[in-house]
């Protein structure tokens, strides 16, 4: 298989063709290592070298044969080191799979590598001293976005199809904004996250994918949801398979656009100019559209996200051999110092919070179907904005940074509805900019109707990056 035709085929695509038997599951394999040496030179988003052998995986799932990466996170594979993006941590590798990975290999998925992410994956940028920045493919000198900055700069590049996410404020979305891909963030409870938590980050953070198309989204969703043995919640079952969703018509709806931050921060002209075109595509496919958004108290979510950052902290103090605060980067050291210094008082308030934004958001949207944001804020931010390893930021600091780069995303951390990031604009020099849907609790369905008649109102698939595998 030539590598120009294996990345412009999205998953499904490349199923497609091993099932009719025009490649070989092999022949993709090889096709993606060459992908993944092409497009890892420029982008830099793998943290260990490519795996030989892939990992093992079912030979007969729905994603049997295609390329697939996972991202440094926390435990993930069984025997796959991982190093959270610090130089503190030598590489801890887990003694068995997560629930979500069992699942991933259960599809077929051909797990080929580790994808880089800012440490304690507690930033909007994925440039960790350990690795190095992951560049974005459509501007090698701007970031890919965080935290799952290297699985998407690779996605986007044409090294795979999809690759492994998660998300704790925004971290699949962002990165999806930045580097032109669908991004969702699936339901609170829709995806396991066990067996060694029962709550990712106190069930403000998410495990899913990011893709090029809506259609693998929905396939993958199918593959994977669902509650896992033990799990304190689950998301209530969907109807139908999301695949079928992609072919089924939403019916009118009920629409409520925004472009203001709750933070009260500057919103670029581009990115506000993005997500209203699309509030106008929606009125012309005969959707109800109004210019309205639910109240948020952002001193309510600043407190709920502090407790989030606390929680990924404790983790690290909590572990048979703590890292050296001298070996971490300055703001992941006052994270450290906070989770020390909090109370059970601080986290009850912190739920207070979150709680409080919770309410605000589910009643929104009991009077409307669907919300509509920008994703980010403003386009990708040049390598370095964010400045991670800036010891003047005190946490408040931090947090106000990431609050002027995305003010967007988090609340729905908070709230656990599903939403969804797709490339439907562009801004100067090309680079893309992505527009945030947000559906009522448990409503991926309702997510997919939707992003699929925007795929075909506003395509993207013909819209590739400069540093694109496929080029070769």
């Amino acid at each position: 298989m030539e590598l120009h035709e294996y990345a412009r085929y999205d998953a499904l695509g490349l199923r497609n063709l091993i099932k009719a038997g025009e490649v070989t599951a092999g022949e993709v394999e090889a096709a993606a290592r060459q992908a993944l040496a092409v497009a890892n030179a420029e982008v830099n988003g793998l943290a260990l070298p490519v795996f030989a052998p892939a990992l093992d995986h079912a030979a007969d799932g729905p994603f049997a044969g295609i390329p697939f990466l996972i991202k440094d996170h926390g435990p993930v594979a069984k025997g796959v080191p991982f190093f959270l993006g610090s130089r503190a941590l030598p590489g801890i590798a887990p003694q068995h799979d997560t629930d979500l990975m069992a699942r991933f290999r259960a599809a077929g998925l051909v797990t080929l590598g580790l994808t880089t992410s800012p440490e304690m994956c507690v930033s909007f940028s994925t440039e960790p001293v350990r690795f190095g920045p992951a560049r974005n493919p459509w501007d090698p000198d701007r970031g890919a976005g965080g935290s799952s900055g290297g699985a998407a700069a690779l996605v986007a590049a044409g090294a795979v199809p999809v690759a492994h996410a998660s998300d704790g404020a925004g971290s699949i979305r962002i990165p999806a904004s930045c580097c032109g891909l669908v991004g969702l963030k699936p339901s609170r409870g829709r995806v396991p996250c066990g067996p060694d938590t029962g709550e990712m980050m106190l069930g403000m953070a998410y495990e899913f994918a990011l893709t090029r198309t809506v259609r693998d989204a929905a396939h993958l969703l199918d593959a994977v949801q669902g509650p896992g043995v033990g799990d304190k919640y689950t998301a209530p079952p969907p109807r139908r398979p999301y695949a079928e969703e992609t072919e089924t018509a939403p019916g009118r709806l009920r629409v409520a656009v925004t472009t203001e931050s709750w933070a009260g921060t500057k919103v670029d002209d581009q990115v506000a100019a993005a997500a209203v075109r699309t509030g106008r595509a929606l009125e012309r496919m005969g959707h109800t559209v109004s210019v309205a958004a639910p109240h948020v108290d952002w001193d309510d979510v600043l407190r709920a996200w502090v407790c989030e950052g606390v929680a990924v902290a404790s983790t690290l103090l909590r572990a048979p051999r703590r890292p050296d605060p001298a070996m971490m980067e300055a703001v992941s050291r006052r994270f450290l110092q906070t989770a020390e210094e909090y109370t059970a008082l601080d986290m009850l308030a912190a739920f207070d919070a979150q709680n409080r934004v919770t309410r605000s958001v589910g009643a929104f949207l009991t009077e409307y179907d669907l919300l509509v944001t920008p994703t980010l804020g403003r386009l990708p931010a040049p390598h370095g904005t964010l400045r991670y390893d800036d010891p003047g930021h005190t946490l408040l600091s931090w947090l106000e940074s990431l609050t002027d780069h995305a003010p967007f995303p988090v609340v729905f951390n908070l709230t656990g509805q599903p939403a969804i990031s797709l490339p439907l604009g562009t801004g100067d020099g090309g680079l893309p900019i992505g527009v945030q849907l947000v559906a009522p609790y448990g409503r991926e369905d309702l997510l997919f109707q939707v992003a699929a008649r925007l795929e075909e109102a506003m395509p993207w698939k013909d819209r590739l990056p400069p540093v694109f595998a496929g080029n070769r």
